[in-house]
């Protein structure tokens, strides 16, 4: 739990998250989106990685990543337990 909340700490990894709630994307794609470096924008995924938001799979010679809908219902499930 402890890379999850590190992981949503940053901006710029929340847009990415954002980003990929629309669907799979490659690293290009994100890094596009960013005035930053592509390898900036992998550290960042990176942690998204570990932090089991994201999940990537090879297709040829791209990664594509994709938002790990179920590690964001477990986060929000302990946020909400907080609130009873």
């Amino acid at each position: 739990m402890n890379s999850l909340f590190k992981a949503l700490d940053d901006p710029t990894r929340r847009k990415i998250l954002i980003m990929l709630k629309s669907g799979h994307l490659n690293a290009g794609q994100i890094a596009n989106a960013f005035d930053m470096t592509k390898p900036s924008i992998s550290k960042h995924l990176d942690i998204l990685k570990t932090a089991n938001l994201v999940g990537a799979k090879k297709s040829g010679q791209f990664v594509f990543y994709s938002l790990n809908k179920s590690a964001v219902k477990t986060a929000i499930a302990f946020l909400e337990s907080l609130n009873t």
